[in-house]
């Protein structure tokens, strides 16, 4: 067994608790301002550790955010660029030899668990990684897997039934996406609740090692929800009255010199043949499940207490992107690189470290990866496009960038976005559409698109070369597409690609 005596920095405790959820909006949690969230556990780590007020995934797609989050890769790089519900044709698990964090725990003798979520590929599954825990596959909870299925046999529990659903319709007439619905179970059958046993159940075996002085542990928790359709008993579908609910500004959208997807994306999503009464209520019904899975990772963190790991254990909360809920008049995530889907809650509590912090630097859900091998003495240059967050954890004043790079590849059907994102302007490319820049100061919910506008003819410029050098400088080669259609300042290669025509590299002689 490799030694495990060492820590990525001096008093940093050697265990991970990785909390995680599905398409999570960071406006759910009380700690980023919703005065109506039921959130007191997550609240409570923010009051105890750091909150990251800009925190982005590097892509707003379920499986390629996850297999950045296991590799410390961007999305570009490894190449899982899609979720297999809806592959078009890419790489649809990583290359064989990628480098993967859980497994360079593992060779520094660690207990590595997940339970919950995988979605990091199709063919192989958290196992093959080196996984402890239950094999769930797939986008939603598997309401029908066998291990669920014994453990409501051995509770004596009522199985799975809904009612009261929630669905719009298409544009060709048929239904809608399931949006929402009643679950006729106690909060104990729940798929949440059964995953939050799963896990205190791994973290005892796991505490007990530890406390043995055989291993340190990682051990992710990672719940499919609030991931719609938002299927929650009857204490979390009713918990919000939906007159307490503001919409979002945005619900004003018109789409107006925006790409034309998003109006297409709307459609799909059947978000104008619905009341705006029922878009009221799937907001309500979301903040319900957040407040389910609020409760359920409290019993997680009961047990970490009660098992005297609190102060040997650093526990990160965030999620793999974010969802509309009715913003933009749209559902679910997309080919809209707007902050609703792109920034996401984020909290990390590092024992010893300040509490009550809060944090602006611009950081990813890639950093997560340096951050896991830092704190369990890994050295984390394999993960060439992760930071580690622990000197802003710690409380620390360290140089940093000012501005974040996004990317998204398509999901129902190939779209390449690249995005970003500094403090007061968004530039997104949409090389097949209209480019979007926006003015997050004056205009935070996006509905002004004024990337065509005189006045930001300076701004435009200098972000499209800013992001430009970003992505060469990365080697993604979305760049190619910018150097022959916008500004992005000297070029110092060929963009033909042409060696066959001299005048490339030449002038024509002067006529005689």
């Amino acid at each position: 067994m490799s030694d495990t005596t060492t820590t990525g920095a001096p008093g940093a405790p050697r265990n991970v608790l990785f909390l995680m959820t599905d398409q999570h909006r960071v406006d759910t949690l009380g700690t980023y301002g919703n005065p109506h969230a039921s959130t007191p556990v997550l609240d409570e780590l923010a009051r105890t550790g750091t909150r990251f007020d800009r925190w982005y995934t590097p892509t707003a797609i379920c499986t390629p955010a996850r297999a950045s989050l296991l590799t410390g890769q961007a999305p570009f790089r490894h190449r899982v660029l899609a979720n297999h519900e809806r592959n078009v044709g890419y790489r649809e698990d990583l290359a064989e030899g990628t480098f993967t964090f859980v497994e360079a725990l593992r060779e520094r003798g660690y207990n590595t668990g997940l339970v919950g979520k995988w979605h990091a590929g199709t063919e192989k599954n958290a196992a093959d990684f080196g996984f402890d825990g239950p094999d769930l596959p797939g986008w939603h909870n598997p309401v029908d897997n066998e291990d669920y299925l014994k453990y409501l046999a051995e509770n004596d529990l009522p199985p799975y039934a809904i009612s009261d659903r929630v669905r719009g319709t298409l544009p060709n007439g048929g239904p809608g996406n399931l949006l929402a619905a009643r679950l006729h179970q106690p909060v104990e059958a729940t798929f949440e609740h059964y995953l939050a046993t799963r896990t205190i159940e791994l973290l005892e075996r796991y505490a007990e090692d530890f406390r043995s002085g055989r291993r340190p542990f990682f051990l992710e928790l990672s719940f499919f929800g609030p991931h719609l359709p938002y299927i929650v008993p009857d204490e979390y579908f009713d918990l919000v009255d939906p007159a307490d609910v503001e919409l979002p500004k945005s619900i004003a959208e018109t789409f107006a010199g925006k790409p034309p997807v998003q109006q297409n994306y709307s459609a799909h999503w059947t978000f104008d043949t619905m009341p705006i009464e029922v878009t009221r209520k799937l907001i309500a019904v979301y903040w319900g499940y957040v407040a389910l899975i609020d409760r359920e990772i409290g019993r997680v963190m009961d047990a970490l207490e009660r098992l005297g790991l609190v102060d040997d254990t650093a526990v990160f909360f965030t999620c793999d992107h974010g969802e509309f809920t009715g913003a933009h008049r749209l559902h679910d995530k997309g080919p809209a690189m707007y902050e609703d889907i792109y920034r996401t809650p984020g909290l990390l509590r590092v024992p010893g470290g300040p509490q009550g912090q809060v944090r602006t630097e611009f950081v990813s859900l890639l950093d997560c990866t340096a951050t896991i091998l830092e704190l369990a003495g890994v050295d984390p240059a394999p993960a060439v496009d992760s930071r580690s967050l622990l000197p802003l954890a710690q409380g620390e004043s360290v140089p940093w960038s000012e501005d974040i790079v996004c990317e998204f590849h398509g999901h129902h059907f190939p779209y390449p976005q690249r995005m970003l994102r500094e403090d007061r302007y968004k530039l997104v490319v949409n090389p097949d559409s209209t480019n979007e820049l926006y003015d997050l100061h004056r205009d935070p919910d996006e509905l002004m698109n004024v990337y065509e506008h005189p006045e930001m003819t300076e701004v435009r410029s200098r972000m499209m070369r800013r992001l430009y050098r970003l992505l060469r400088e990365r080697g993604d080669n979305f760049y190619h597409w910018m150097t022959t259609m916008y500004d992005v300042g000297d070029v110092d290669y060929d963009p033909t690609q042409s060696g066959l025509d001299e005048t490339t590299y030449q002038a024509e002689p002067a006529a005689t």
